[in-house]
């Protein structure tokens, strides 16, 4: 009646392929939804519910439970609420920058935004910053990039030139 422990690592394997896989399947949703958000597409939501195609629950059945609380799982769906918490994001690694008085490694930069109380989701999160700091070095933009995922306020450059 029991699993033996092989069996057990064998249902666990196959859960958290499944709840990967459903991962990327939210994710690659969220991003086409926000495409076509910025794009002034309509969505599916304003078709009427007739001429939409059933979309499976891919819960149901599955035997796999959130891992999280739905409340949780909207926050995330908040783009004004993540633009926000981008740009406090930023501004608080620019503000480090300022402070340390000298270029950063975004793994530094991780440090210090992590002591102010920011958390960045994912499994590498000096990746999920470097990509945030390398997208806002750009001209006009408050960063300059130095090298590998190192980074300067951009006017420091004016007060040496």
């Amino acid at each position: 009646m029991f699993l033996s422990e092989a069996e057990a690592e064998a249902a666990l394997r196959d859960m958290r392929r499944r709840r990967d896989e459903l991962d990327r399947v939210i994710a690659e949703h969220q991003l086409y939804l926000e495409l076509g958000r910025r794009l002034g597409a309509p969505t599916r939501a304003t078709e009427p519910a007739a001429h939409r195609p059933a979309t499976p629950d891919p819960m149901s059945g599955a035997g796999i439970a959130p891992d999280r609380p739905p409340d949780q799982a909207r926050a995330g769906e908040d783009l004004v609420a993540a633009r926000r918490h981008g740009r406090a994001l930023v501004a608080a690694a620019v503000n480090l920058l300022h402070e340390a008085g000298r270029p950063l490694h975004a793994g530094e930069i991780l440090q210090g935004l992590t002591a102010l109380g920011f958390d960045l989701p994912g499994h590498d999160p000096v990746a999920a910053l470097n990509t945030r700091l390398w997208k806002r070095a750009v001209p006009g933009g408050p960063l300059k990039r130095l090298g590998e995922a190192v980074y300067a306020p951009a006017e420091e450059d004016e007060d040496l030139g």
